[in-house]
């Protein structure tokens, strides 16, 4: 059976997680800015709709998104080899498969965090997936679900996928409760055991293991190197791009800038959004958080929270946000 097509390690060392409704390309685009070496993943798109729905609107990415991977959810093999061989096609560097969702509306549909306990239909889509492109192809998993409790049975699961072909995984290092809690209690409710995904890598150094999970530090998230190939941040990297910018000159070198000079270095990609007829709140609702405990910060995200949704808005004002954080007494 083939093996996935490698990553190369300095590619996995920093990632920001696919997050539904929020991961989308005006997102990506964002972080891609602010983070130059950072690994990037979409949104979760279930393989039926890569297969049967709108394409341009489902897998829409812009060049400079690179390296982007496309995360499929999904449980039946060909229908994911299917969304796998398009994806490659769409020119996404990673197909990544989604085990590790907890919601109602994912265990219904039989995929997500539910796949942990179908090892065996978990290796047979990896490996269909393999088989159909020939890009790297990817598990995103927790450690179990409901009371699995048990190291050796995670080992299984990854050992079994691994079989498949599969050499990369980022390990969401908590339990995912399929009853009685909702997706949000279950990223922070189930306690998270990062030394399972230490050990992980211990016991198979022949695999890649990036640590997902709780990460809201610098620190932290340093921390991880230590013990596994990479760091994914979910919430942080969204509520706190900064984090993200500065891990990113902290690991890979480069000078670090101010917000405001990131910011502006998004302006040809909005204007240009602007001019496809994109309205300038679906762009800004993905950096609101850019100037958080800054001073005027609040004022940043209150002038782009009220005026971004209006006919018209463009980048005056963003702008005149902006001007609230490099002279804050405008805004008293």
């Amino acid at each position: 059976m083939p093996a996935s097509a490698a990553i190369a390690p300095e590619q996995l060392r920093l990632s920001v997680a696919p997050m539904m409704d929020w991961t989308d390309t005006h997102c990506r685009v964002f972080h891609r800015t602010i983070a130059p070496h950072a690994r990037l993943y979409t949104e979760m798109v279930h393989a039926n709709a890569v297969v049967l729905g709108d394409r341009t609107r489902l897998l829409a990415m812009d060049p400079i998104e690179h390296p982007v991977a496309l995360q499929l959810g999904g449980s039946e093999p060909e229908l994911l080899a299917q969304a796998a061989r398009i994806g490659a096609g769409h020119g996404f560097d990673e197909i990544n498969l989604n085990c590790g969702c907890p919601s109602d509306r994912v265990q219904a549909g039989r995929f997500g965090a539910c796949l942990m306990r179908e090892p065996t239909l978990v290796a047979e889509s990896v490996g269909a997936m393999i088989e159909a492109c020939d890009v790297p192809v990817t598990v995103k998993c927790r450690l179990g679900v409901d009371d699995d409790h048990d190291f050796d049975h995670f080992l299984a699961f990854i050992d079994t996928v691994a079989a498949a072909g599969c050499r990369t995984f980022v390990v969401h290092a908590r339990n995912a409760w399929l009853k009685g809690l909702s997706p949000k209690e279950n990223r922070e409710v189930p306690p998270l055991r990062y030394d399972w995904a230490y050990a992980l890598k211990r016991e198979r150094p022949g695999l890649q293991v990036i640590v997902n999970g709780g990460i809201a530090t610098e620190h932290e998230a340093t921390a991880h190197l230590d013990h596994v190939e990479g760091a994914m941040l979910g919430r942080a990297a969204y509520h706190d791009p900064y984090l993200l910018h500065r891990l990113d000159v902290a690991w890979f070198g480069g000078a670090l800038r101010t917000r405001g000079d990131l910011l502006r270095a998004l302006r040809p990609y909005i204007e240009d959004q602007l001019a496809r007829g994109v309205y300038l709140k679906h762009i800004t609702r993905h950096f609101l958080g850019l100037f958080a405990s800054e001073r005027g910060g609040r004022a940043f995200r209150q002038v782009l929270s009220e005026g971004a949704h209006k006919p018209g808005a463009d980048w005056s004002l963003i702008e005149r946000a902006l001007a609230l954080t490099e002279h804050p007494a405008v805004a008293a």
